[in-house]
């Protein structure tokens, strides 16, 4: 299947090629785990599911790593004021971050490492950066040496003399250069460990090549993604060290979702509109939390507001209500749900190959709807062509992460429905209005 992504690093769409065929490797930055995670940290945790979905669904075998960074300055400062220990606090806040992913219908990586599990392969991988001259001590902290990568500044697009002319140089600053960052930071205060440079902790920017070298063995990815805040410095950062250290910039794809903002103004703490992930979805529910996310392109701002929620909620609705309505009429009539592929779905899935073109795809996703409506009310149905719509549907549920459940019927069902009929034929309203009920309680009807 031809698939195109957008790379970052070249700035182009480009033909999918993996490094071992009919594999993927994928590796998403995740959080650093101090609180609940808001709805912006969401929007990585949605697109990222999808690609690991879709490309599962075409027939990939896709290993998705997404990291929890627990060890931060931040994480030290909370769990102080807390009273409570880095570990306590971080376990906690990690616990939520996967309820969050669960509620909002992503799946959980294939793998989630936390730094903390990697701090002696960490040290170690520092350690080489200073033997082969790309880093350097001073007085316990561990430096990286920008000007020993040509094309720093390849991903982003900055131009290293103009950071030079804008930073600000701290008097007598320990480093060689303003622009290179902390690989090892000596610390005396929060979690530390032994090293050969004294008592510290990671830089951040190390943590991800880390997990990368150690979890695949070539060193080398398929695709890193991430929020389009972390192309700098710290994707640019990754990329210099494994420059560094093997000679590639980590992955073939590059691939930065935008923003999340509300009321068109893009969410920020100093503005007073960051919104809890978990409020979000208690207030409106998960599916309709992520049909607003997916409703635009990843690599273009969302916008929250109360008409785009107000719109996903009544597509929702749409969705389960003719879900409902063909899982009825396809049960009762004997057809077999379980059997046969879809049909109508290949627009859909060319949708997705061409960079994940979501809002594309529900645009199919909602033709279909349309065809699945006027085949439920024709008179003279035709239950292959129903069902296989039907089918389409919730394939296409399943790529999208979309929560629309159907009640698989048994005979006990089946028999309820017929006797609703049969009151219904003998104008026995009210038992039909009761066992009506009754199916909605189900949720058949």
């Amino acid at each position: 299947m031809d698939i195109k992504i957008y790379n970052s690093l070249t700035n182009q769409i480009e033909p999918f090629k993996t490094l071992e065929e009919g594999k993927v490797s994928m590796y998403v930055c995740g959080p650093t785990v101090y609180g609940y995670p808001h709805i912006g940290n969401m929007r990585p945790v949605v697109v990222f599911d999808v690609l690991r979905r879709f490309l599962t669904y075409v027939g990939y075998e896709v290993t998705y790593v997404s990291n929890f960074t627990d060890v931060d300055d931040k994480i030290i400062k909370k769990a102080k004021e807390e009273g409570k220990s880095e570990k306590e606090l971080t376990e906690f806040f990690i616990g939520e971050f996967k309820k969050t992913t669960k509620a909002i219908g992503s799946q959980i990586p294939s793998i989630t490492p936390k730094v903390t599990e990697y701090i002696n392969a960490i040290i170690s991988y520092i350690d080489n950066l200073v033997k082969i001259g790309a880093a350097y001590v001073v007085d316990g902290d561990v430096y990286f040496r920008v000007n020993k990568i040509k094309d720093y500044g390849a991903l982003s697009g900055i131009n290293i003399d103009d950071l030079v002319v804008g930073a600000r140089i701290e008097e007598n600053s320990a480093k060689e250069s303003p622009l290179d960052f902390v690989l090892w930071k000596k610390t005396s205060e929060g979690i530390s460990w032994p090293s050969p440079w004294g008592n510290g902790r990671p830089g951040w920017h190390t943590e991800c090549c880390v997990m990368i070298d150690t979890i695949f063995p070539r060193h080398y990815i398929d695709i890193h993604g991430g929020g389009y805040d972390l192309k700098f410095p710290h994707h640019e950062n990754e990329i210099a060290q494994s420059e560094a250290t093997h000679g590639n910039k980590i992955a073939n794809y590059w691939m930065h979702n935008a923003f999340i903002n509300f009321g068109n103004e893009k969410m920020s703490k100093s503005l007073g509109n960051v919104v809890l992930a978990k409020d979000m979805i208690e207030r409106v529910g998960g599916p309709v939390t992520r049909l607003v996310i997916l409703s635009a392109h990843y690599r273009q701002p969302v916008n929250f507001t109360d008409n785009t929620v107000k719109a996903a909620e009544q597509e929702i609705n749409k969705m389960k209500m003719v879900t409902k309505q063909a899982a009825l009429v396809l049960q009762t009539s004997g057809v077999n749900i379980e059997e046969g592929k879809p049909t109508y779905i290949n627009n859909f899935i060319a949708a997705l190959a061409e960079d994940l073109n979501t809002s594309n795809a529900l645009t199919e996703l909602y033709n279909v709807i349309k065809l699945l409506n006027n085949e439920i009310r024709t008179r003279e149905k035709d239950l292959n062509k129903l069902n296989d719509l039907f089918k389409t549907l919730n394939d296409m549920y399943q790529i999208l992460g979309l929560d629309i459940p159907y009640v698989k019927m048994d005979e006990n069902d089946k028999n309820l429905y017929q006797k609703y009929l049969n009151f219904k034929e003998n104008k026995d309203f009210e038992s039909s209005d009761l066992v009506r009920q009754e199916l909605i309680k189900k949720g058949i009807m």
